[in-house]
């Protein structure tokens, strides 16, 4: 059975700015699983079929105007079976202002009350947002993930083989590193992970020889990110005489993280390599691919040779 994430009440009301008009004394203890909202409209005229209670409720002004048009008996009524279903949050854009029934009904079943003064279609786009990072599906994996002229590299391989030195390299000309060791990678969409470090190691780098530094602290600001979407991913391995690497660029590899097919490219260490320089050379030739650029494909074509492309798929959620 899949894990389920989840993030507090009092989270999101702190990382999206909201005003707390009625918080129950177990806040701190409340929480969203689904990453999806619901503006209760039809539930507001007692219509409750396939309706999910788990989602954080959204008024706006339609629902208000509904609710402006009712006595104020039926809209006791139909506000108490809303609340009633335990929602886990109740949101009014616009700045709406209360009905006084709302407050003690709120009271009555222990949701919390929030409010924004962003239109309701804009709010929703940034909680649905906030939740599909927060509750994403997650895995950990080790590595190392920096931010190469925008693209987001994941570079692997066995400890030691040079992963950190390589990062340190990128760092001092001008690339911003987001996670050392242990890189938490998060599904945000059906064809976007995104990583980023754990909260205790975040911006720490260990370098054999010198120890553990933070980067942040010894380069600045600039040097570090918090997160990154993962746009490549760099296996770096010791070179085997024995085994033919690919010096074409015409086959495409990929690795399986969590359902998502990732680019990935093989590159063999020996002593003159500039890792560095390659990994920036890589970085830019994948916005080329991305693009709908192939430098392989041209000097094939130019060639009058016809490009015969074979892609190989490794899955890393078997790990």
């Amino acid at each position: 059975m899949a894990e389920i994430f989840s993030v507090t009440v009092s989270e999101i009301v702190k990382q999206l700015g909201l005003e707390l008009l009625y918080a129950p004394d177990n806040i701190d203890e409340l929480i969203v699983t689904d990453n999806d909202c619901n503006r209760p409209g039809l539930q507001l005229m007692g219509f409750y079929e396939y309706f999910n209670a788990e989602r954080i409720q959204i008024c706006g002004n339609m629902e208000f105007a509904y609710l402006a048009s009712i006595d104020e008996e039926v809209r006791r009524q139909r506000l108490d079976a809303l609340f009633a279903t335990k929602i886990p949050m109740f949101i009014v854009a616009r700045s709406h202002e209360l009905y006084p029934e709302m407050i003690d009904i709120a009271s009555k079943y222990g949701v919390p009350i929030a409010r924004t003064s962003d239109s309701t279609t804009a709010f929703i786009a940034a909680l649905i947002g906030y939740l599909n990072v927060e509750l994403a599906p997650r895995i950990t994996r080790h590595g190392v993930l920096i931010e190469v002229y925008g693209e987001g590299i994941l570079i692997v391989g066995e400890s030691g083989v040079g992963k950190s030195e390589t990062a340190i390299e990128l760092v001092k000309r001008g690339h911003r590193l987001v996670a050392d060791d242990a890189v938490e990678i998060r599904k945000t969409s059906s064809r976007t992970l995104v990583g980023q470090s754990p909260d205790n190691i975040r911006h720490f780098l260990e370098l054999r020889g010198i120890g553990i530094i933070n980067t942040r602290r010894l380069f600045g600001m600039g040097a570090v990110k918090i997160s990154e979407k993962i746009d490549l991913i760099v296996q770096l391995e010791p070179w085997d005489s024995k085994k033919i690497y690919d010096r074409m660029g015409v086959d495409n590899e990929y690795t399986s993280i969590l359902g998502i097919k990732i680019p990935s490219l093989t590159i063999p260490i020996k002593p003159g390599r500039n890792l560095a320089v390659i990994l920036e050379v890589a970085a830019m030739n994948n916005r080329h691919k991305k693009m709908g650029y192939n430098a392989a494909a041209e000097l094939l074509q130019n060639l009058g040779l016809e490009m015969d492309t074979k892609e190989s798929v490794k899955n890393w959620d078997v790990f």
